[in-house]
């Protein structure tokens, strides 16, 4: 059965969450939306009511830290994707992100680190810094319904698009439109690229 009641040694999260322009809830329904995810998905996989989830997006309930958690786990992101750095002025939130305080997003690619360079999510693109360690690979073959780019700030990387293979460096950029791609890093240097996708998948 759903449970709809707080653990009384949680900590209060809104001391330590971003109190600017987007409210935690807004903050839970963006990536919710993000994920393709309904508000029944998320309650069953907490073990929450939807009503609950449903009172946490528009602010009227406050989750404790273990619902965070949950939430963090089900929609695929580190429990740290809610919380802002303290230092971070009000008048940027939204708008500037410092290199410090970038959002690292899951991954269920070993050797592969994303961390958003957009404010947030729920535009009509994202923007990661995207670094492919050495020896890291997606070896099956990924489509999406979007158009992606990316500028290969340092490193090198073999990148497969509909099976065609590139091998892109510094200095390079690539499109890919609606199609296949995989891509790998057989060298000795980490690989980084600033990647953008519309419309938005994460």
């Amino acid at each position: 059965m759903a449970k709809d009641t707080n653990e009384s040694s949680n900590l209060n999260v809104h001391t330590v969450l971003d109190d600017g322009s987007t409210s935690l809830g807004e903050e839970v329904r963006k990536l919710r939306k993000a994920r393709g995810k309904s508000l029944l998905f998320v309650a069953t996989a907490i073990g929450r009511s939807v009503s609950f989830v449903s009172q946490v997006e528009r602010g009227q309930a406050e989750p404790s830290i273990a619902d965070l958690k949950a939430i963090a786990k089900t929609l695929g992101v580190p429990f740290g994707w809610f919380f802002l750095s303290e230092a971070t002025p009000n008048i940027e939130r939204g708008k500037i992100v410092r290199s410090d305080v970038r959002r690292k997003l899951g991954t269920v690619t070993d050797g592969l680190i994303e961390e958003l360079l957009s404010p947030n999510i729920g535009g009509g693109f994202e923007m990661f810094l995207s670094t492919f360690e050495p020896g890291a690979s997606l070896t099956e073959p990924t489509t999406r319904a979007t158009e992606e780019e990316g500028y290969v700030v340092s490193g090198c990387l073999n990148l497969w698009i509909d099976e065609q293979f590139f091998q892109v460096s510094a200095g390079d950029s690539f499109r890919i439109a609606n199609q296949s791609f995989r891509w790998d890093n057989p060298h000795n240097a980490e690989a980084v690229v600033v990647w953008v996708i519309a419309p938005p998948v994460y």
